[in-house]
């Protein structure tokens, strides 16, 4: 039933979409010559305006379809009155076009054949009214019974809009055809079909205003039609993620608190349809009915097993005899959903809907996959009672490619976490480096033992992955911590330059069994100016959001006092910056004391245990762009 409805969400968007833009190509030529491109953009429009938030207001979504209502049933009133009344002859656009038609001489299967199809086709005009199924939790109570009266309006107005134009295009001698390349004979060239809503108002109307009306209206709740999709598919995959049949982003809220994730991949499934089948509505319907009617089947079979279940529980009579009577009801529209479905599939599977039960099946024994999936993860990570969770011991292992500030940071911060054995390693590329390294080890008297792994092929990745590998099989229970520098970089062209050899490095390690990576990063200059004009144009947008002045129980100690003038101060880049007052904030000063580390991105400063380094090596550098912290005096304004 899941799979189902995931691929009728998928056809109602690509389906309604490439409608919509069918219609205004009937009325506008530009559009029906790139109408791929415009029902890509379409798509793309109803995506960003589902990822940015709608507001559903009732009466938003109430003028589009009143407006479509007035303005059909108003054109099929003046066609009438036009012909019976006036005695007009209405003629449509493809009146005299010549149709090739089918054999003349069909008889037996053929016919029979001939007739189903026909059926199976006028079935599309069932769509969407499952829609009001799905929406009753919106109704007012009573839900149901108002969900019943609305599906009873519903279907009044259906069959008399539907009744409606099937008679006005027979009185007009409207023809329409699935092939118009193949079964138009003597058309003129460039021939493009239009739809039978804007071949009506053309009949009905003429050429002017009116008719782009029809076709605007029409277009209008066609994308409408759309849009409701994108209020289903997504919450449809957050239930099936959150039952851990999906993947869990699916279940993930964005911003907007929309779910972003089943947006995304509802526009793409669309456009990747659309794209597919040029926007062509005939192609793309024999899809989408296929989808609809095994959405109908299902849901009748499923209310019968449910009033199955609860009869042999409920011994009331009177309750009985309403879920016997409900049941048959069920019973008797699955058996009608059913026989449309075989028809269906029978005269529809070459024209494409095998695509419809193929993409079904596909998705159902994915979502099995996944299931299963998740499953044995969660019993792979279940821990056993007698199990033991802590290793016996860490050992610490910190990455040296120069003696220099980022490496002396990772072994401070390697020592405060305090392991059980601590070593510094480096790779042997160059021996003239390595021999500066070693020396400035010796001379900087590091209390770490400096580890050279020869590299015959100048090759850094496999050597510490051998050297990891090692202290593994050295210590099998015991946990083995890489600790790798890392500049945060400001410019994304630097990204570029360095912190290569780190991710090759720490995409190795992390499919290692028993081994963590600890990145420990060190803001460059060009990081740091980038955090201070991200602090001065938060400054400069006012005062944060707080009780309002005067407030009860509001503090105006607390307050984010407005920024004032002050005087200017040279930052990284040589230009003035204006600093704020006494309310404001200012740089802290470069860390003095040996083994001083920040978070991420430097939010605040834990000072390390030094465990006998000596302070002048692994001082911080004296830089202004480091993290800021509040002045001593705030005064009130």
């Amino acid at each position: 039933m899941a799979s189902a409805l995931m691929v009728d969400y998928v056809l109602t968007v690509a389906v309604s979409t490439s409608s919509g833009v069918a219609n205004l190509g009937s009325v506008i030529p530009w559009v029906a010559e790139h109408k791929v491109a415009v029902a890509v953009a379409a798509v793309a429009l109803l995506t960003a305006m589902n990822l940015r938030g709608l507001r559903e207001s009732g009466t938003a979504f109430a003028i589009p379809t009143y407006g479509f209502m007035i303005v059909i049933i108003g054109m099929l009133l003046t066609g009438l009155v036009r012909i019976f009344v006036l005695g007009e002859d209405l003629r449509a656009p493809s009146a005299d076009l010549l149709i090739a038609a089918e054999d003349d001489h069909l008889t037996g299967f053929a016919m029979v054949f001939l007739l189903l199809r026909t059926f199976s086709s006028g079935c599309a005009a069932l769509t969407g009214v499952e829609a009001i199924s799905n929406g009753v939790p919106a109704f007012r109570p009573p839900k149901s019974r108002n969900a019943a009266t609305t599906l009873l309006l519903l279907g009044v107005v259906a069959v008399t809009m539907l009744v409606g134009i099937v008679w006005l295009s027979r009185l007009t001698h409207l023809q329409f055809v699935e092939d118009p390349a193949l079964q138009i004979v003597g058309g003129p060239p460039g021939y493009e079909q239009k739809t039978v809503t804007t071949q009506l108002g053309e009949a009905v109307f003429g050429t002017g205003v009116l008719l782009y009306v029809v076709a605007a209206a029409t277009a209008l709740i066609l994308f409408l039609a759309a849009n409701t999709a994108f209020n289903g598919f997504p919450v449809l995959g957050s239930i099936l993620a959150q039952d851990r049949y999906l993947p869990r982003q699916l279940h993930t809220r964005g911003d907007r608190l929309a779910f972003s994730n089943g947006i995304i991949l509802l526009a793409l499934f669309a456009i990747l349809l659309i794209v597919a089948f040029q926007a062509e509505v005939t192609r793309l319907i024999q899809l989408y009915i296929v989808g609809v009617f095994v959405s109908f089947t299902l849901s009748q079979i499923g209310m019968i097993r449910h009033w199955n279940r609860l009869l042999p529980r409920t011994r009331d009579l009177e309750q009985r005899r309403r879920m016997m009577r409900s049941r048959a009801i069920n019973a008797f529209g699955a058996v009608m959903t059913g026989t449309v479905l075989v028809i269906v599939l029978i005269t529809k599977f070459l024209l494409g809907a095998w695509i419809a039960i193929a993409a079904m099946a596909v998705i159902y024994v994915t979502m099995l996959a996944i299931r299963k999936h998740y499953d044995t993860v969660s019993r792979e990570l279940t821990p056993d009672e007698d199990r033991q969770v802590l290793p016996a011991r860490n050992h610490a292992v910190v990455l040296v490619s120069k003696v220099h500030l980022p490496t002396l940071r990772a072994l401070a911060y390697a020592q405060a976490t305090r392991p059980d054995s601590l070593t510094a390693v480096t790779v042997n590329v160059d021996d003239k480096d390595t021999r500066q390294i070693q020396q400035e080890w010796e001379r900087r008297e590091i209390p770490v033992p400096l580890t050279v792994v020869d590299s015959p092929y100048r090759e850094i990745t496999n050597p510490i992955v051998d050297f990891v590998k090692s202290v593994r099989r050295s210590s099998p229970r015991d946990v083995v911590t890489v600790f790798i520098p890392e500049y945060v970089l400001g410019r994304w062209w630097e990204n570029i330059l360095h912190n290569q050899s780190a991710l090759r490095i720490k995409g190795r390690l992390l499919f290692e069994p028993g081994v963590m990576v600890t990145s420990v990063p060190w803001q460059l200059a060009s990081s740091a100016a980038k955090d201070l004009d991200r602090l001065d144009r938060d400054l400069a947008r006012g005062p944060a959001r707080g009780p309002a002045t005067g407030h009860r129980g509001s503090d105006s100690r607390t307050r984010h006092p407005r920024r004032r003038p002050g005087r200017a101060r040279r930052t990284l880049r040589g230009t003035p910056r204006r600093t704020t007052g006494a309310g404001g904030v200012r740089p802290a000063r470069p860390a003095r004391r040996a083994g001083d580390r920040r978070d991420h991105r430097g939010a605040s400063r834990v000072p390390a245990r030094r465990r006998g380094l000596r302070a002048g090596g692994f001082a911080g550098p004296r830089r202004a762009a480091l993290p800021v912290r509040p002045a001593r005096r705030m005064r009130r304004l």
